[in-house]
């Protein structure tokens, strides 16, 4: 049985400073990826074999960054019935709001599922792929759910070292 991994298609090399987030996340979760730069409008052809490739190689699902016209992720999704999450990329003029659109406004029957603009929504379609993968991974439940409650405890002791703070200027 192939290893399933998760393909990160970005639509020009200068997305990389935000989707490194997505990188980080599936790495610190031992998540198996592949990087490659692509675009629906310049290398459709191309894009179409890697995707047909990734799929038969054992790709689980698809993270799809672009800016602007923000077409990769609808493109992606039309080629295959693999999930895709689309990053919309802070870009040009609207700082990201048509990359949103572009990537929120898909036909229905072939979704997309959308994240945030930038680097918060890179980090959360890292996030969202692990949680994908966790249906068929207990051990990546478990480190989720196990993140989760070390995040939850990191603010409560943030919490109460800012109520201690708050006592002893009372106290002056």
């Amino acid at each position: 049985m192939k290893e399933p991994f998760v393909s990160i298609l970005m639509g020009s090399d200068s997305d990389f400073p935000v989707m490194e987030s997505t990188v980080e996340v599936l790495e610190a979760f031992g998540v198996r990826y592949e990087l490659r730069v692509r675009s629906a409008h310049r290398t459709p052809k191309e894009t179409g074999e890697y995707v047909r490739d990734a799929v038969d190689r054992g790709c689980a699902l698809f993270i799809a960054a672009a800016g602007m016209a923000a077409h990769l992720a609808g493109s992606v999704a039309a080629m295959t019935v693999r999930p895709v999450i689309g990053v919309p990329i802070d870009a040009g003029p609207l700082r990201g709001e048509d990359a949103l659109l572009s990537t929120v406004q898909m036909p229905g029957g072939i979704p997309v599922a959308s994240v945030a603009i930038g680097k918060a929504g890179a980090k959360n379609a890292g996030y969202l792929a692990v949680q994908i993968l966790s249906l068929a991974n207990p051990d990546l439940a478990d480190a989720l759910a196990a993140e989760r409650k070390r995040n939850a405890a990191a603010i409560l002791e943030r919490s109460d070292r800012l109520q201690e703070k708050l006592a002893d200027r009372t106290k002056s």
